[in-house]
């Protein structure tokens, strides 16, 4: 777990500082922000491998700092640690893009364990961010292109996020609610038609390799195979 990159935002210093030198203790490289918005600007310049926010801070809340890096970042896992215990605050935090939410008292250990199980998902280490491959297709997920030989293929945003979270789960199950938290914010009905239209288009442009294939898993989800 060496060189796994955490942002860490908690207004009470004291606590991140425990939080921090815990981390670090175990191998991570943590960067400490004090308040939402200083946590947004570091994770536009650090690039974290996993965020662990608090809910209730000054300048940005938990809750919108993580819709607005779902906006653009599906998969970079995000860890809610908070004294927010409420049924609604843990359905809250899920709908705005939360990976994992643990409640306030903690132990460290739990913390460390899920920090690590969300990051094992992604092989221990972030996913890379220039072209992945994909059947007989490569992936710029960046510049949200797919390229076929010499024909390069663009995607919009909503599409490069969609076939990411997918690929990030390639041969399994990712589940609907999943895909339109994450990427629509909701799971209403009015996001799930415009999801199924995305699926649509996705699998028109992937039609250049046979072997790669959207799966309906009716009832539970997408599966990316190929």
């Amino acid at each position: 777990m060496s060189n796994i990159r955490v942002i860490l935002a908690e207004d009470e210093l004291a606590l991140g500082s425990i939080v921090k030198e815990s981390l670090e203790s175990r191998g991570f490289e943590v960067i400490l922000c004090g308040d939402g918005q200083a946590a947004w600007e570091c994770y536009l310049q650090a690039k974290p491998d996993v965020l662990v926010l608090d809910v209730m801070m000054p300048k940005k809340d938990g809750f919108t700092l993580a819709a607005e890096i779902r906006k653009t970042d599906a998969l970079t896992p995000i860890l809610f640690l908070t004294s927010k215990s409420q049924a609604e605050d843990v359905v809250k935090g899920f709908s705005m893009g939360a990976t994992d939410y643990i409640r306030k008292p903690f132990s460290m250990e739990e913390l460390i364990v899920r920090i690590k199980a969300h990051l094992d998902r992604q092989g221990g280490q972030p996913l890379p961010s220039d072209w992945l491959p994909l059947g007989n297709y490569t992936f710029h997920p960046k510049r949200q292109l797919l390229k076929l030989d010499a024909e390069e293929i663009t995607l919009t945003s909503r599409e490069s996020l969609l076939l990411e979270l997918l690929l990030s789960r390639k041969n399994e199950i990712t589940e609907r609610s999943l895909i339109l938290n994450q990427i629509w914010g909701t799971d209403d009905f009015f996001a799930a038609r415009s999801m199924d239209v995305f699926i649509t288009k996705l699998r028109k442009k992937l039609q250049g390799d046979p072997a790669v294939q959207i799966l309906n898993v009716r009832g539970y989800g997408f599966k990316l195979v190929g």
